[in-house]
C-alpha cells in the first residue's frame, strides 16, 4: 500500500459514522450485510448511509456485490490487511513483537 492509499483508508475511517459502518462489517464477515440492515442496526438514514458506503468502498476497506435487488456489503480483508501492514511494516525498530496485539481474557 502506498502513502495516499494509506490517507485515503484512514480519512475513511476517521469519520464515526464509518468506523461504525465498518465495525460492523468487520463482525459479519464474509456474510456481509445489505444497506438496509446496516441502516437498521445503526441507525443512520439511507441517503447518508450511502456516501459513508461509496467513501470506503473507495478507500478499499469495504466492496460490495448484487444479490437480487440488494446490494451485500462486506469487509474486504486485503484492503484492511493492507493497511494494518503498512502501519506496522516498521513496528518497534524491526521488532514486530512489540507491536503485537495484546489478547484479551475472559
Amino acid at each position: 500500500m502506498k502513502l495516499n492509499e494509506a490517507s485515503t483508508a484512514l480519512a475513511a475511517l476517521a469519520q464515526s459514522s464509518r468506523l461504525e459502518v465498518f465495525k460492523l462489517l468487520v463482525k459479519q464477515g464474509e456474510d456481509g450485510l445489505s444497506a438496509g440492515d446496516i441502516s437498521q442496526q445503526l441507525g443512520i438514514p439511507k441517503p447518508t448511509l450511502s456516501f459513508h458506503l461509496k467513501e470506503l468502498t473507495q478507500a478499499g476497506l469495504i466492496s460490495s456485490q448484487r444479490n437480487g435487488r440488494s446490494i451485500i456489503y462486506q469487509l474486504h480483508i486485503a484492503g484492511m490487511n493492507s493497511l494494518m501492514t503498512f502501519l506496522t511494516e516498521d513496528c518497534c525498530q524491526g521488532r514486530p513483537e512489540l507491536c503485537a496485539p495484546q489478547t484479551r481474557c475472559c
